[in-house]
């Protein structure tokens, strides 16, 4: 469950992705924040729709927001695609995955709910799935799903909805699929 995640470790990075220690969730996240290594999986059926999961309200951080199909952390030395396989089997029941490592995001944003504070070092993984691929969300973790369209994700004026990362791991996702992907840095 998500308050019991708030005690496993993290791994703190540098700004270029080096580790530098590690730290427990709520440590880690609690204001001004330590960067962390983290990671958000983003899933493209055939159609170039992407899932969302609406978080839970049990969420810790960024609660009842939209956000990619799955985000996490990596423990200490743990490679982040099983990290990343694990917590989509665990949070959609999405098994038998191969995923791409197409970038980072290095982010900053506070929760103005619940006074977390993300910043995080976040690798961006894509998939593709179909629909049958999602078999059991757990309401732990996710209040429910949906498919969007990306170009009507990136226009979307209520960033009040989605999670503050969202944006920029999609076009980091997006630009995997053009040629070009490069990494991003932002502060938000």
């Amino acid at each position: 469950m998500s308050g019991e995640r708030e005690h496993e470790l993290v791994e703190l990075v540098s700004a270029a992705g080096t580790p530098t220690g590690s730290a427990t969730v709520a440590e880690a996240h609690a204001a001004p924040g330590r960067l962390h290594r983290a990671f958000s999986v983003l899933l493209f059926d055939a159609a170039g729709r992407t899932l969302l999961q609406q978080r839970s309200a049990a969420k810790t951080r960024f609660p009842s927001r939209w956000a990619n199909a799955c985000c996490g952390h990596p423990a200490p030395g743990e490679p982040v695609a099983t990290a990343a396989v694990r917590r989509l089997a665990e949070e959609l029941g999405v098994r038998d995955i191969e995923l791409a490592d197409v970038g980072v995001l290095v982010y900053a944003a506070e929760d103005p709910v619940t006074g977390r504070t993300e910043r995080e070092y976040d690798h961006v993984l894509v998939g593709r799935v179909g629909a049958s691929m999602i078999t059991k969300p757990d309401p732990a973790e996710v209040a429910t799903v949906r498919w969007a369209d990306p170009a009507e994700l990136l226009a979307a004026e209520d960033a009040t909805a989605y999670a503050p990362w969202l944006s920029g791991v999609l076009e980091i996702a997006l630009a995997s699929i053009a040629p070009g992907a490069a990494a991003v840095d932002r502060d938000r």
